[in-house]
């Protein structure tokens, strides 16, 4: 057999072995046998009311401050706890919530109304004070927070009367008003609301035992009206497999996304669960360290680009429960371009554009690689997988990767201080295409802001500049389409998948209902529905 039909071969031995081993290991935890020899493992703590909802997350909240934490669950828990000032609606555009109306007298002023009669947790009413408390302290210089980036433009914000503020911007900004679905927190607060949540939510915070659980109660005052459960218990899994396991012997109700797609296959196809999908915004992705000289050159980034086959990653690992990402922004947005380019699987494309580099194959057909890197991913199973599908990828076309997992608060950690080559991870709820702005700009480099990836292009600064300012959404709109353009050549992300969202469930719940950005928010609809009394012939 001649080299390249044989490293063909090798190749694609190497690629069935990864999916058999994922098969294989979703086949034989869905066994009765194999769970139960998992039973003892798994982490149990009894619910004493059982109107209380169980959870499975598949990682701890990083900190209960939402104008802090970043993380996925934590912005779950803040969907829960707190409300925001603005919501957003299914069609993604600001909508009413604390504030029940908005208005903009001048390009440079947003004046809001309040809602009546909100309480917080602790009984004190919610004021405008509450409000300005909020914002301005994601202004304070002294404030260190990823968050303050979006919020460069605000100057400050003036309490009118006990119902009424009003926000001062620097200059105008069309894209300010989501800004402001932000959560809203006591007037005062300081470090223990990291620790000790109090909101205006449909939950109060009870208990956290870290790596364990948190723990929530129905807050009886609720001004939406008091949630059709006692409470919500987020259970932390990071396991996938043990969570698709807690479901099955029904100590989880309920599991939204983070589950295996085999595992919701396994579900689906014996009949065990309800299943509910929906189509999602959550945008998976390759992040590039451009402070990297290799990977600071156009040329590899697209080579990566076209190395990784990103249909057979939503066809066999994603079990179709996804679709092939274009840009940052989402499909379901007014904003999304969906001209973009995009990278075929095309592995001569990707070799062809190493050599132009630079980066010509050491030993011809022999095992040297013309580059190294290291990618880091979380110890999540599909993620490790995914990494070994796209480590034998870039191997195809002389790329080695060094693929190490870590737990998901050590590769946030990581990744937000730039200490990367490359990543896989998902940004999670991306609602309004100022998304752009914060992840793309270069004033938007880490604390201020997520451009993790020291990515820099003038234009796409000037495009985006004039976006954020441009008063209507029609030219808003043409102009983020034209930095998704710019940006999707350039490549410092690699689009991989737009994650649908899924919910498995045990029978007898109902109000499940998901949105685009899978919130957490419909909990408080979800109830169970009554047993109905066994019967017997006699």
């Amino acid at each position: 057999m001649s080299a390249p039909f044989a490293a063909a071969a090798s190749h694609a031995a190497n690629r069935r072995e990864i999916w058999a081993t994922h098969n294989l290991r979703v086949h034989l935890c869905a066994s009765l046998g194999l769970c139960g020899l998992f039973v003892a493992a798994c982490t149990e703590r009894p619910v004493a009311d059982p109107d209380v909802l169980t959870l499975a997350v598949f990682a701890s909240p990083n900190n209960f401050d939402p104008r802090i934490g970043t993380d996925e669950v934590s912005q779950k828990v803040y969907q829960l706890v707190f409300d925001t000032l603005l919501t957003l609606d299914d069609q993604l555009r600001v909508a009413p919530g604390l504030a029940t109306r908005w208005e903009q007298p001048d390009d440079n002023t947003f004046v809001v109304h309040l809602r009546s009669g909100v309480t917080f947790h602790d009984g004190r009413a919610l004021t405008a004070n509450d409000v300005a408390y909020t914002f301005n302290s994601l202004i304070d210089p002294a404030f260190v927070s990823a968050r303050r980036g979006a919020y460069a433009v605000l100057d400050r914000v003036e309490v009118v009367d006990t119902d009424t503020a009003r926000f001062v911007l620097k200059e105008p900004s069309g894209s300010f008003a989501i800004q402001l679905v932000l959560p809203i927190i006591p007037d005062g607060s300081g470090a223990e609301l990291r620790t000790a949540p109090i909101g205006t939510g449909p939950y109060r915070f009870v208990s956290y035992s870290v790596d364990d659980f948190l723990e929530l109660a129905a807050f009886e005052h609720y001004h939406g009206g008091r949630p059709r459960n006692a409470g919500v218990l987020l259970k932390i899994v990071p396991d996938e497999i043990m969570r698709g396991l807690e479901l099955k012997k029904g100590t989880v109700d309920l599991i939204v996304n983070d589950i295996n797609p085999d595992t919701v296959e396994q579900f689906r196809s014996d009949g065990s669960k309800q299943i509910i999908a929906a189509t999602g915004t959550d945008y998976a992705y390759v992040g590039l360290n451009l402070k990297d000289p290799a990977l600071s050159d156009v040329r590899v980034r697209q080579a990566i680009g076209y190395a990784i086959d990103r249909d057979a990653i939503v066809k066999y690992l994603r079990r179709g429960l996804a679709q092939q990402a274009v840009t940052l922004v989402p499909p379901s947005s007014w904003a999304f371009a969906a001209d973009a380019f995009q990278f075929s699987h095309d592995r001569a494309r990707a070799q062809a554009l190493l050599d132009e580099a630079g980066y010509r194959d050491p030993d011809g057909a022999g095992p040297l690689p013309r580059l190294r890197f290291t990618l880091k991913v979380s110890t999540n199973e599909f993620y490790r997988l995914q990494a070994a599908v796209i480590q034998q990828d870039l191997r195809q076309v002389g790329i080695e990767l060094d693929v190490r997992s870590y737990e998901f608060a050590t590769l946030s950690k990581d990744v937000a201080s730039g200490n990367f080559q490359m990543t896989t991870l998902q940004w999670v709820g991306i609602s309004d295409p100022d998304m752009l702005r914060r992840v793309l700009h270069s004033k938007q480099m880490p604390p201020v802001g997520f451009n993790r990836g020291s990515y820099r292009n003038a234009e796409v600064d000037r495009l985006i500049d004039e976006a954020t300012a441009a008063p209507d959404e029609a030219t808003r709109g043409h102009l983020y389409k034209q930095v998704q353009h710019i940006v999707a050549q350039e490549a410092p992300y690699i689009s991989l998948w737009y994650k649908t969202n899924v919910a498995v469930a045990r029978p007898g719940l109902s109000g499940i209902r998901l949105t685009p950005l899978a919130a957490f928010t419909f909990l408080k609809d979800v109830s169970r529905e009554p047993t109905p009394p066994r019967t017997s012939n006699r």
